[in-house]
């Protein structure tokens, strides 16, 4: 087995330069031509071979949502926590840019860049100027070009009807938010609804009045959204919600638990994430695990093929999901 002692005498250099490289020892000032040289010697001798990663440098982290937005969605302050977290284990020197930076605070000079958030077609133009070497997180803007990592929500909702449909719901409505489309102000349709509707009406079992939706995906929009289906709806009132996202269900919760009306015994939630909090709400939320953490690694790793491997043919990578059944379905 190849030793410190092995590569420095190979490569030239002594055993504490060695060391500190293959460690990286961010205090140490040394060329570029000497890391790659003492890391090609470590590769060719099989010294660690799996944990030692050259330093990747000038990589952006295009987070593209709002304080307010990360403050309303805990998921996305866990995905960046995550990214920063990782890219210092895959030795990735991040340049964090936030959306009130602006997309021309980019500079040419990167690499390539991991993007969490929406981005306009404007802003996708100026990256494509840019770099090829791009990974989308949650989204696939522009599945031509730039590679994502995101949760097969596809696959996530129709699970989420045919569970409840298995036990004998017919009467299933959604609660979800909107997204702002960049280009044009409005308000878009989100993935989820999209999907809940169609596959509703392949089972034959849509009604549009069991469907309501609002701008953002916060705790307090799943509380006026359930208020106004239970103000509508009264009686009527479907006996399951499938619910967009974790924020959104807790919304929901209070608003039900507020007005009397027994979770799940006259209404089962589902919902999507599985946020820390899920746990701990009453009662606890069913809802389908995300791994963020896989999700932001096979993200970093797609980017190092794009870099450092030099991989032209784009890939968009969907990610499954598990159903965590607690409290609030029967």
């Amino acid at each position: 087995m190849a030793t410190i002692r092995d590569i420095a005498k190979q490569s030239g250099y002594s055993i504490s330069t060695v060391s500190r490289v293959l460690n990286n020892d961010q205090s140490l000032s040394v060329s570029d031509e000497t890391r790659e040289k003492i890391y090609e010697v470590a590769e060719k001798l099989n010294y660690r071979k799996k944990t030692v990663r050259k330093l990747v440098r000038n990589i952006a982290f295009l987070y593209w949502l709002t304080d307010k937005e990360e403050l309303e969605d805990v998921y996305y302050k866990t995905m960046r926590i995550e990214i920063e977290k990782l890219a210092k284990s895959f030795n990735i020197e991040l340049l964090t840019y936030k959306i009130s930076d602006g997309i021309d605070k980019i500079p040419e000079t990167i690499e390539g860049f991991i993007a969490v958030g929406i981005f306009s077609d404007k802003e996708l133009a100026r990256l494509r100027g840019i770099t090829t070497n791009g990974v989308f997180i949650d989204l696939s803007p522009d599945p031509n070009y730039f590679d994502s990592v995101r949760p097969d929500l596809t696959q996530i909702t129709k699970k989420a009807i045919d569970f409840f449909i298995e036990k004998g719901h017919k009467e299933i409505g959604f609660i979800g938010g909107t997204y702002p489309n960049p280009n044009t102000g409005k308000d878009e349709m989100d993935l989820r609804e999209r999907v809940f509707r169609s596959y509703m009406l392949e089972k034959g079992l849509l009604n549009d009045k069991y469907i309501f939706c609002h701008r953002g995906f916060s705790v307090e929009n799943g509380y006026q959204l359930m208020n106004t289906a239970i103000q509508k709806l009264g009686e009527q009132l479907p006996t399951a919600f499938f619910v967009a996202a974790d924020p959104i269900a807790v919304g929901c919760l209070q608003a039900l638990n507020e007005q009397r009306i027994e979770i799940p015994n006259r209404v089962s939630i589902i919902s999507v994430n599985n946020i820390s909090v899920t746990k701990y709400v009453s009662p606890p939320l069913t809802t389908f695990h995300i791994d963020i953490h896989e999700i932001c690694k096979n993200a970093l790793e797609l980017l190092l093929e794009r870099v450092q491997g030099k991989r032209k043919l784009v890939k968009t990578l969907l990610l499954g999901s598990e159903l965590i059944i607690r409290k609030s379905t029967n």
